[in-house]
């Protein structure tokens, strides 16, 4: 039986994509395995959306062959590298890389098991260039029925709705690698989900680059080339949120990765009218200066953007926002900057991260003018950081004495609705609350970003508080 050991690096996209690799090999009679030390195969799937994600995959690439290297008894172990570093680099990587044995692409996740087969099928000569199994652009999307094993804890999971992205950010590389947009059947989407519910899971965080385009390409598919783009076109993700409300069980559904140029007041009214969406929205806006979202082709102003958020949080009581920036694009001034700075301070977030611009090679934004220095970049980077510090200790302060339903992660660590998995804060809570189920507590205090919470009416000499992870 073939071992196989699958590191995978990168955005919760990705990581449905090594749910389905682990699925296939399953299928195929594989072992998967955690120890790389003892598998006959390693796959390393990579990410490669800005230049700390390719140091990370190069780096993790590097150390897995120089491991394999030193145990003699696994220096005929085969190295694989998939994900989105081997579709975008596809024919840099052979020659970059002569000590892997096959680089797969995004549309051959369904395949590796047949790939592994081959590779040790044939033997290969120590001067022979590597294996590559991409396609020019990426058309695969996954079904409620595709193979898959979940690598989340059993109380959450990530539902991919659609793939690819059409939108024109001159900063983003995504859309090459990934394709055009391509959305599931809300049948499908329900299909999956109704599963997980029946499994256990607790929270249904629903992703793809852009969750709402979802439904907009089939649309204009059925709708022709001349038809009048209106509100209509996003109709197919209000209808999904509504038939994923009614399944029966108590669960949380997310909603990640929206852009804000397809929100609608139909949207907003559908979250507001099902308690089963979490009260959290994750909305990248990357800057709020007409300059800066003109130079990188967002498709929103200032103005709309503002108006968009006051909207929002008016037909969504208690809605938590996250977003994201971006500091450092080309052209950014001063002026620019302090325009975002007086954004977020007014605007006080939630939920907040800022990018430093990574010059992508391959996007429009990569050769603009006026290139912002890496010691500019990091100064803006700290100075929008440290506001969104002074803002996260003032939201949390404003939870203090108020009751949380929470949803527990592992002993002593809970998330709250306005939480999602692995990027936002932590609610802390006794060691004794049970892993994988909600909780009701009540906050008793707070730490910049993270809660610290009780069951109510218990005292907090009856517990301690859960260490973070180092």
């Amino acid at each position: 039986m073939i071992k196989v050991s699958l590191i995978s690096l990168g955005c919760a996209k990705n990581l449905v994509d090594s749910e389905i690799m682990v699925g296939h090999l399953h299928q195929a009679g594989m072992q998967v395995i955690p120890e790389a030390d003892k598998a006959d195969v390693v796959i390393v799937n990579t990410c490669s959306f800005i230049d700390s994600s390719k140091e990370e995959s190069i780096s993790q690439i590097l150390e897995v062959n120089q491991q394999r290297g030193m145990r003699k008894r696994r220096r005929e172990q085969k190295l694989i590298v998939a994900g989105c570093m081997a579709q975008r680099f596809s024919k840099e990587l052979p020659d970059a890389m002569p000590e892997v044995d096959a680089f797969i692409g995004l549309d051959q996740v369904t395949k590796v098991a047949p790939i592994i087969e081959a590779i040790f099928a044939k033997e290969r000569s120590r001067h022979a260039a590597p294996e590559t199994f991409t396609t020019p652009r990426s058309t695969f999307i996954p079904d409620y029925d595709t193979p898959r094993f979940r690598l989340t804890p059993r109380h959450f999971a990530y539902v991919k709705i659609a793939e690819g992205c059409n939108h024109p950010c001159t900063f983003c590389i995504i859309p090459q690698i990934r394709g055009r947009h391509r959305s599931r059947t809300i049948a499908s989407v329900v299909a999956e989900a109704r599963q997980l519910v029946a499994e256990g899971v607790k929270e249904l965080n629903l992703i793809s680059q852009d969750t709402t385009y979802f439904g907009m390409d089939t649309w204009a598919e059925k709708a022709g080339p001349r038809a009048r783009v209106d509100s209509e076109r996003g109709t197919a993700l209000t209808t999904l949120l509504r038939e994923l409300q009614a399944i029966e069980g108590d669960f949380w559904i997310r909603l990640l990765y929206t852009h804000p140029a397809h929100w609608s007041d139909e949207l907003i009214a559908t979250i507001a009218a099902c308690p089963k969406v979490a009260r959290y929205v994750d909305m990248p806006l990357q800057h709020i200066s007409d300059r800066m979202l003109a130079a990188m082709q967002r498709e929103t102003g200032g103005d709309y953007i503002r108006d968009l958020i006051r909207r929002i949080r008016a037909g969504i009581p208690g809605i938590a926002l996250r977003t994201t920036f971006i500091v450092g694009f080309p052209g950014e001034t001063e002026a620019d900057v302090t325009e975002l700075c007086d954004f977020i301070r007014e605007t006080k977030f939630e939920r907040l991260g800022v990018f430093r611009f990574s010059q992508e090679e391959g996007t429009r934004a990569a050769k603009l003018p006026h290139q912002i220095s890496d010691q500019e970049k990091e100064q803006r980077w700290h100075r929008t950081m440290a506001l969104q510090k002074e803002i996260a200790a003032d939201v949390s302060r404003t939870h203090v004495g108020q009751k949380l339903r929470v949803l527990v992660e592992e002993p002593g660590v809970a998330r709250g609705e306005a939480d999602a998995p692995d990027i936002d804060g932590r609610v802390y809570v006794p060691a004794k609350l049970k892993v994988g189920e909600f909780a009701e507590v009540k906050i008793t205090g707070y730490h910049d970003y993270d809660l610290l919470a009780l069951p109510p009416g218990e005292k907090p000499a009856h517990w301690k508080i859960a260490k973070p992870a180092q």
